[in-house]
C-alpha cells in the first residue's frame, strides 16, 4: 500500500464564493437551514459579523460565526459537514474563531446550545465555556430549551493556558494525522442560536 500524504487543514475567513459550499455544509446540518441569502447579508451588510471556515485541501468541510457585541464574542453558528465530524475540525475552528474574537477586542465569548446536544457541549466546554442560564423554548423546531454557555476573560491567565493548551492537542492531531490518520474528537455537533439571520429557525 502506498501512503497519502495527509490532508492540510486551513483556517480561511469565509468569502461571497464560499456561500454555495458552505450552504451545502447548513444544509446536512440544521433542520431548517439559512437561506444562502442570509449568508450573503451577514457578509455584506452586518459590520458585527465575521464568519470562518475550514479546507481540508481544496474542500469547505466545516464553518462558524460570531457577532462582537459591546465586548463580547457571539458565536451565532458553527457547523462540521458529516463525514468530517469527530477528526479534530471542530476543535480547530472553534480555537480560530476565539482568536478572532480576542483580536478583535472581545472580553469573553457567549453562545447557545440545545440541551440534549451533549456532544457540542463537550466540545465547548474543552474551551472554558460553562453553563450560566437557560433560554426556554429557545429552538422553534421543537422548542426545546437552550443552554447559554460563557468563558472567562478571554485575556486571563486561565483562558490563555487553556487555549494554549487547545492548541497543542491541535498540533498533536496534525502529527498523528501525518503518522496514521486523524485522531477522533468529541463534538463537531452543530450549533447555532434560535433566531439566527435570515431564519426564524434553529
Amino acid at each position: 500500500m502506498v501512503a497519502r500524504p495527509p490532508l492540510r487543514f486551513t483556517i480561511d475567513t469565509m468569502e461571497l464564493a464560499d456561500i454555495p459550499a458552505v450552504h451545502a455544509i447548513e444544509r446536512q446540518s440544521f433542520p431548517v437551514p439559512w437561506p444562502a441569502y442570509a449568508f450573503r447579508q451577514e457578509l455584506e451588510a452586518n459590520r458585527l459579523a465575521r464568519y470562518l471556515l475550514v479546507r481540508a485541501g481544496d474542500r469547505v468541510v466545516a464553518y462558524a460565526g460570531l457577532w462582537l457585541m459591546v465586548g463580547e464574542a457571539h458565536v451565532t453558528t458553527f457547523a462540521v459537514l458529516p463525514d468530517w465530524r469527530r477528526q479534530g475540525v471542530g476543535r480547530r475552528l472553534m480555537l480560530a474563531l476565539l482568536d478572532l474574537g480576542r483580536e478583535l477586542g472581545a472580553e469573553t465569548a457567549t453562545l447557545e446550545v440545545r440541551l440534549s446536544n451533549l456532544a457540542a457541549r463537550r466540545l465547548y466546554e474543552q474551551f472554558g465555556f460553562r453553563p450560566v442560564g437557560i433560554r426556554p423554548r429557545y429552538y422553534s423546531d421543537n422548542n426545546e430549551d437552550a443552554l447559554i454557555m460563557t468563558t472567562d476573560a478571554l485575556r486571563s491567565r486561565p483562558m490563555q493556558a487553556r487555549l494554549a493548551h487547545v492548541a497543542r492537542l491541535v498540533a498533536q492531531d496534525d502529527e498523528e494525522a501525518a503518522i496514521a490518520g486523524i485522531g477522533p474528537e468529541e463534538g463537531d455537533t452543530p450549533e447555532r442560536r434560535g433566531s439566527g439571520v435570515g431564519s426564524d429557525e434553529p
